[in-house]
Order: structure tokens, then C-alpha cells, then sequence
């Protein structure tokens, strides 16, 4: 394929992630905060921010280098569902989520794929910052159609 027709290619996933991820939550937001910037450290390591649409989903997104095969700049974004009952702790809360996201490499050639983020956040209850674990399968579509693992983890500090 052509760099035209690849870059057409990423254009409409982008979009098509875009509009999905745009779709509106109930228009409340977390209790504790909104908005989360911090670090993402692993496969990719660089900004992860997180942003609270209501009580149990969230958009998160990172700006990192992946060091996998040559190294290159990643931009990633998803939308996740958080499970609150399965993991009960004394303090703060600590649920699973899972989600559906895009994924850009840039470098010599430009990649995307898609997302399946699954991992474990912690909140803190008396402080505003969260840390995650994550692990995330890739489905690569542009420049070739392949399947990659990503995880990492990571700590943000919230703002209101």
C-alpha cells in the first residue's frame, strides 16, 4: 500500500475512535476528581492523563516512547469501564477496567492499531492520586496486520 493510503487508513481508525470515544457518559463526573496527569512507565513510558466522564468510565490517553523493536513516539487513547465490586479494600477502592482504544506509533513508518486495555487502578481515598497496572493487547492494522502486548504502570495526581 501506499504512504497516501496508509495515512488514509490511520485518518479514518483515528476518526472512528474519535467519534466512539466522544460518545457522551452521563454527564456526571468522578467523586473524588476529573482530570489526572501523571506517568505511564513500561511499553509505552512517557505522560499518561485520565479523564472521568462519570462514576465507572473514563478516558485515558498517554503521549510516550515505545521501546519495542526501534523505538518510536506512541499516542494512544481509550475508553474504560470500571468495575468497582470485584476487589474490596478497607481504604479507597481499587477496580478493574478493561476498555477499547486506538494506538499510533510514529516513526521511520507509521503504525496504528487497536487497543484492549485490562488492568487494576488504585484510588486513593485522602490523597488525589491514583497508580495502575496495566496489560494491553494490540491489534496492528496499518503497515501490517499484527498482534502486540503492551503493559506498563503508572501514578497520577489529580486536579478538580
Amino acid at each position: 500500500m501506499d504512504a497516501g493510503g496508509e495515512m488514509k487508513k490511520i485518518f479514518l481508525i483515528l476518526m472512528s475512535m474519535l467519534i466512539f470515544l466522544c460518545i457522551p457518559g452521563k454527564g456526571l463526573t468522578y467523586e473524588k476528581n476529573d482530570f489526572g496527569l501523571g506517568i505511564i512507565l513500561g511499553s509505552p513510558t512517557g505522560l499518561s492523563g485520565k479523564l472521568w466522564l462519570n462514576k465507572n468510565n473514563a478516558l485515558d490517553g498517554a503521549l510516550a516512547w515505545s521501546f519495542s523493536r526501534e523505538g518510536r513516539f506512541q499516542l494512544h487513547g481509550d475508553y474504560l469501564w470500571h468495575n468497582f465490586s470485584l476487589i474490596k479494600v478497607e481504604e479507597g477502592s481499587f477496580p478493574l477496567y478493561y476498555g477499547l482504544g486506538f494506538r499510533v506509533n510514529f516513526g521511520d513508518e507509521t503504525e496504528a492499531g487497536i487497543r484492549f486495555p485490562i488492568g487494576l487502578n488504585y484510588l486513593f481515598s485522602k490523597a488525589p492520586f491514583d497508580v495502575f497496572i496495566e496489560v494491553v493487547p494490540v491489534l496492528q492494522v496499518v503497515k501490517k496486520t499484527d498482534f502486540e502486548i503492551d503493559g506498563a504502570i503508572g501514578a497520577r495526581f489529580f486536579f478538580k
